[in-house]
């Protein structure tokens, strides 16, 4: 943290004095009351109360006044805000081991659980939209601000709505980084900052090249942030003749190396709950150096309000 103003912490001195008096003027009193020999009239004018109680009002006045002065050297901070015209795809596979029961209920219904909690944690002023994949890859929400559609979209993944079965890892990064290309009118020629959150259990089995796919994104600054869903023991179909699905990251683990985005493995709805969120207090947010004075000055204001209310309500009287 840094101050705009670092000169005026020089008040804080005065703050200082101001606690220094105040125990001197603690130390007289308690010298002017054990000079003070008539013990019945003392407790008359001077009833007992707990001692603590006594401090408490002026301690929170002290405090209030080293927060104030804090607040008026105008402190700034590193944060984090959203980016301008942020926009995230997730990319869900639909393909026919995504049926797998490993992950309870199956892959998909925990796939599309785990995306509405990590929509709804997006700002409201990012653009989200979505994919799914399969044999082929197709944008089911384009991205928007309107999370109602969003949601409706996730509702309806389902096996089958991305063509025939497979696996199209590098075609769902490509209509990805096209949903974003033509997210409005400026993106041609101011590409908004974009990240593409994929989801697989699976190797590439048809389609374009996930390697080719990666390497557009690159070239876009666009950052695939991948997630590995499911377990080795995961089977489709039923009775001893189910087919075995055990999941395989390493062509998603190369598109998040290639690409400049992280790679996470999930084995449960709770493990990929917590990659999502992981995820999200990274995807679309910038560090800027801000003025948080209003911080200091905020609590500053909360401390002279419990000083007034703990100084009437012990004392009947203000601070």
């Amino acid at each position: 943290m840094t101050w705009q103003s670092p000169e005026r912490l020089w008040l804080l001195a005065g703050v200082a004095a101001l606690v220094v008096g105040y125990l001197l003027m603690q130390r007289r009193r308690s010298r002017y009351a054990v000079r003070f020999t008539n013990l019945r009239l003392l407790d008359r004018v001077a009833p007992h109360r707990p001692a603590w109680r006594r401090h408490v009002p002026a301690g929170l006045f002290v405090a209030m006044l080293a927060l104030l002065v804090v607040g008026f050297a105008r402190p700034t901070d590193e944060v984090r805000v959203p980016r301008e015209r942020a926009t995230v795809i997730v990319a869900v596979d639909v393909s026919r081991s995504m049926l797998a029961t490993d992950v309870a209920p199956d892959r998909l219904a925990a796939a599309k659980d785990a995306a509405r909690g990590f929509v709804d944690d997006l700002p409201e002023e990012f653009n989200v939209g979505l994919v799914a994949f399969a044999g082929d890859a197709s944008v089911l929400v384009a991205p928007d601000t309107d999370r109602a559609a969003l949601a409706a979209g996730i509702d309806r993944l389902a096996e089958g709505v991305a063509g025939i079965q497979g696996t199209a890892i590098g075609e769902a990064i490509d209509t990805s980084l096209e949903s974003i290309r033509t997210l409005d009118a400026r993106a041609a020629e101011e590409p908004p900052p974009a990240r593409v959150v994929l989801l697989s259990d699976g190797a590439n089995t048809s389609g374009r090249d996930p390697a080719q796919a990666a390497a557009e994104a690159t070239e876009q600054g666009v950052p695939v942030d991948t997630i590995s869903f499911g377990t080795p023991d995961g089977r489709i179909g039923s009775g001893g003749g189910g087919q075995a699905v055990p999941v395989d990251g390493e062509t998603l683990r190369e598109v998040a190396r290639q690409t400049g985005g992280g790679y996470h493995e999930a084995g449960s709805s709770d493990e990929l709950r917590a990659v999502y969120a992981d995820i999200g207090t990274s995807v679309g947010y910038q560090t800027e150096r801000q003025d948080v004075s209003a911080r200091f000055i905020g609590v500053g204001l909360v401390f002279a309000l419990l000083a007034a209310a703990t100084s009437m309500l012990w004392f009947s009287r203000l601070p």
